[in-house]
């Protein structure tokens, strides 16, 4: 269960720097995450902490990759 928990804290230290990087950025013309992408990251981070209970970490993680998905169509659209 310690090797476990060792790979879930490395995982999220990982993630959350990867986050960190979307709003600290140096060049200020680049665009960051959108509203809809922030809510996508956090579902997809709140599944892998409830993965105990495989139902909400799976719906979770699902949910945050559909309005990932739906973020990305929406912007291509937008662009065309």
């Amino acid at each position: 269960m310690e090797v476990e928990l060792t790979y879930i804290v490395v995982l999220v230290l990982v993630l959350g720097l990867v986050f960190i990087m979307f709003f600290v950025r140096k060049d200020k013309d680049q665009k960051g995450l959108s509203p809809i992408a922030g809510l996508a990251f956090a579902l997809v981070i709140a599944g892998i902490f409830f993965g105990e209970n495989q139902l909400v970490g799976y719906s979770l993680i699902a949910l945050g990759v559909a309005l990932a998905i739906w973020d990305i169509i929406k912007k291509a659209r937008k662009s065309s």
